[in-house]
């Protein structure tokens, strides 16, 4: 099957209100929540693969005012969440919501199970109230899902399934990246030519979305306040307003907003809301230095989008290596290249270099620290850019990099789904050594 850019933007880039993985849990038990006769709720039980148990584990719920966990997602997705609103299910969320949400979870009527030996993202939430039982399923994608029961009878036709003979979003994931992965870097350019207006204007809303976060996050300093600790120091004279420094206080105020459950979305790319904020606001730092109309722009954070998601085609939604920075950092480094005016090679170039600077950044979790990795991420791709512009060009010689960028690429898929799986074990392990210990 032939896709289109369009096709790539539909499925791979949406708005998210908060981190994907509390939010995919609080959609979860929103969802199941939606199907009892009374909205009663009596306890709340999920069950969630590794990864969304890392990732949710210590980052903030937007709206909350900083309460975190994966029990506190599935209660107030439970008590406040609209499952029609997918992954901006908790823009609903309000007081009374999260204030019984707190009570349930002291109470101990959640409880939250690893399923350690899970691949792939998986989330069952099963809600009991006023003697009925709810529950609710969603795989390959955060907000996919797959299968909705009350009291042991599936629900074959409700409007949050997918529709009959579309097939379910993981299959259409699925498609889509053994599509992109039969492609060369010159046919993934050339998709940028069948960008329509409205396309332009969806990559623009896309702009707009994450740059809101950017300015609350400058404003604020939420969070760890990496982006407004750096626009200090340029004001302070510490530091220079060059392009890589402009990246890196975008991307990081951006990230800061958002890890710290402020209440604004973030226009995702592959899955990820802080994938989008890598993959676009580099490039929109970049264009305030350069002159260029606004269409290339849009187009150079199509490319993005679309390099981010072949990425990930190979290293999966969720891995040990951040995909900030090896993905969505990809994705940015080639925007950059092309904004610029790079050429194909110049692209491949700028992938290889980045490639070869981040390709042993570990996730750890989501939480406000990721805030440095985006800044880290976001400079790095303007360097790698700029740098293969000049020539500057990693050798294939060198460890990891292939002879192409579409090489080097695979291999990072190879090593994310091969190589790191103890990794990801160890870095689960170590999280929940801390969180069931007296430090």
């Amino acid at each position: 099957m032939t896709y289109t850019v369009k096709d790539i933007l539909k499925i791979q880039v949406a708005p998210a209100l908060g981190c994907t993985e509390p939010v995919a849990i609080a959609l979860g038990a929103a969802a199941a929540v939606s199907l009892l006769p009374q909205k009663q709720i009596d306890e709340i039980e999920i069950w969630v693969d590794p990864n969304i148990y890392k990732n949710g584990l210590a980052v903030s719920i937007p709206g909350t005012g900083g309460l975190i966990g994966l029990d506190m997602a599935s209660a107030v997705g439970a008590l406040g969440g609209d499952a029609a609103l997918k992954l901006e299910v908790l823009d609903a969320v309000d007081s009374p919501a999260i204030s019984a949400a707190q009570k349930i979870v002291k109470a101990g009527r959640v409880k939250v199970n690893l399923l350690r030996d899970q691949v792939g993202l998986f989330i069952k939430t099963i809600v009991k109230g006023n003697g009925h039982t709810a529950e609710s399923v969603i795989t390959g994608l955060h907000d996919n899902i797959v299968s909705l029961t009350l009291d042991g009878r599936a629900i074959a036709d409700h409007v949050l399934l997918p529709k009959a003979g579309s097939g379910d979003g993981k299959r259409r994931l699925a498609d889509l990246e053994a599509w992109l992965k039969s492609l060369s870097l010159d046919q993934l350019l050339e998709l940028l030519d069948d960008l329509d207006e409205e396309d332009l204007q969806f990559l623009e809303s896309g702009v707009q979305v994450n740059m809101r976060l950017a300015d609350y996050g400058l404003k604020h300093g939420p969070g760890l306040g990496v982006g407004r600790t750096m626009e200090r120091l340029v004001r302070q004279g510490l530091m220079k307003r060059d392009m890589i420094t402009a990246a890196r206080i975008l991307a990081s105020s951006a990230a800061d907003a958002r890890m710290s459950g402020v209440k604004l979305p973030a226009m995702s790319s592959a899955g990820s809301g802080n994938h989008g904020l890598t993959a676009i606001l580099p490039i929109v730092a970049v264009e305030k230095f350069i002159s260029v109309d606004h269409r290339t722009t849009l187009e150079a954070i199509g490319l993005s989008h679309i390099i981010t998601a072949y990425v990930k085609a190979y290293t999966g939604r969720l891995s040990a290596i951040c995909g900030c920075s090896v993905a969505a950092g990809a994705g940015a480094t080639a925007g950059v290249t092309y904004l610029m005016g790079g050429t194909k090679l110049h692209i491949a170039g700028a992938i290889k270099n980045l490639t070869e600077d981040l390709a042993g950044v570990i996730c750890d979790g989501a939480k406000g620290g990721c805030a440095l990795k985006l800044a880290t991420a976001s400079g790095t791709a303007v360097q790698a850019a700029l740098f293969s512009l000049q020539g500057v060009n990693v050798s294939s010689t060198d460890g990891i990099i292939g002879r192409s960028s579409e090489d080097t690429m695979k291999n990072i898929g190879t090593l994310t789904t091969q190589g790191m799986i103890e990794t990801d074990r160890t870095i689960l392990n170590i999280m929940l050594d801390k969180q069931f210990s007296d430090v």
